[in-house]
């Protein structure tokens, strides 16, 4: 799919579809996804610029993410997108020329499909205006980190309320808690899923910024102290999802050993039980040898005899185990 748009005075415009195969001299932004051997072809052919290939885009090594070639910059970086099923990693990648920007993704994304639509600072209407529209898609990229990590925390905090909440549970409610401690312990992992792939987009953002700044000398002033800006608050970010990560981690290992503590429980139960039922079920057993003689065989009294030691086989070591604070 591709999109294109022009600069107005505050806002992009897009170009009609029907207009995409004609000549596009004064649009600015060429956003491709997921695009086909023709879009490619078309962009190539209508802005003079190498593209990269989705092969590229996807590289981890720094040269191969942040490249410049006269005064054409061409950087790449992972990107956090969401679906029905929470997020994923994806790549994009920019090309950045005086007059064009063009922007390559393989996986929707609200942030380029919203950013149109907001007022933009374009500059000068003679200026740079791809440097403005480069930098504002970095900076509505941070703001949704920003905001994603926001909503985690806020998740967290409800995680962990839950997981040290006060007072005991109820023994009615124990496998209950456990089933329900078995399914943070999913939560949390997607929870730390959705922060590694937030760091990965920060630190290409982190990377890109600087490199930017230093590497041509076309680009406006404005933009230079944004992108700077940028780099501030892209650390403050890193900082706050390592605060997060340490978070997740903790709240993990606190839930495991909840589980643990509730498996133990669980095995104590079974180790009373063991121990009360073993005395009567010996009392029982010796009176139900078959043997001639047998003491109290022929004692008026022995069947409730039997009973009441049977009884107290069992009662006396619970109320042993109750003195010692044990159950």
């Amino acid at each position: 799919m591709l999109k294109v748009y022009r600069c107005g005075t505050s806002r992009l415009s897009e170009v009609e579809a029907s207009m995409v195969s004609a000549s596009l001299p004064d649009c600015v932004w060429f956003d491709l996804l997921n695009p086909t051997p023709e879009e490619y072809a078309f962009v190539t052919r209508e802005t003079g610029l190498s593209l990269p290939e989705e092969a590229d885009i996807v590289e981890i090594e720094n040269s191969s993410r942040l490249s410049a070639e006269g005064d054409v910059l061409t950087v790449t970086m992972p990107i956090a997108t969401r679906d029905a099923d929470g997020l994923h990693a994806s790549s994009c990648g920019f090309v950045l020329a005086p007059a064009r920007l063009v922007t390559i993704r393989f996986a929707e994304s609200l942030v380029f499909d919203k950013f149109p639509e907001a007022p933009h600072d374009t500059g000068k209407p003679e200026g740079a205006h791809s440097a403005f529209l480069f930098v504002g898609l970095l900076e509505a990229i941070v703001d949704r980190q920003a905001d994603v990590l926001e909503s985690l925390r806020g998740e967290l905090d409800t995680f962990s309320h839950r997981v040290f909440r006060r007072g005991k549970a109820k023994k009615s409610r124990q496998l209950h808690e456990e089933m329900e401690l078995r399914a943070m312990v999913t939560t949390l992992g997607i929870a730390y899923e959705a922060i590694s792939f937030l760091r990965d987009s920060q630190l290409g953002v982190a990377r890109i910024a600087p490199y930017v700044s230093t590497s041509v000398s076309w680009l406006p002033k404005p933009v230079e102290k944004r992108l700077k800006t940028l780099t501030t608050d892209i650390n403050s970010l890193n900082e706050f999802s390592v605060h997060l990560s340490d978070k997740v981690q903790f709240l993990l290992d606190a839930t495991l050993g909840l589980i643990n503590i509730a498996q133990s429980t669980l095995m104590k139960v079974f180790t009373i039980v063991s121990v009360v039922g073993i005395p009567p079920t010996l009392i029982a057993g010796i009176y139900g040898m078959n043997f001639k003689i047998i003491p109290e065989l022929n004692w008026t009294y022995g069947y409730a005899y039997a009973w009441v030691v049977m009884i107290l086989s069992a009662v006396l070591p619970l109320a042993w185990f109750r003195y010692k604070d044990w159950i």
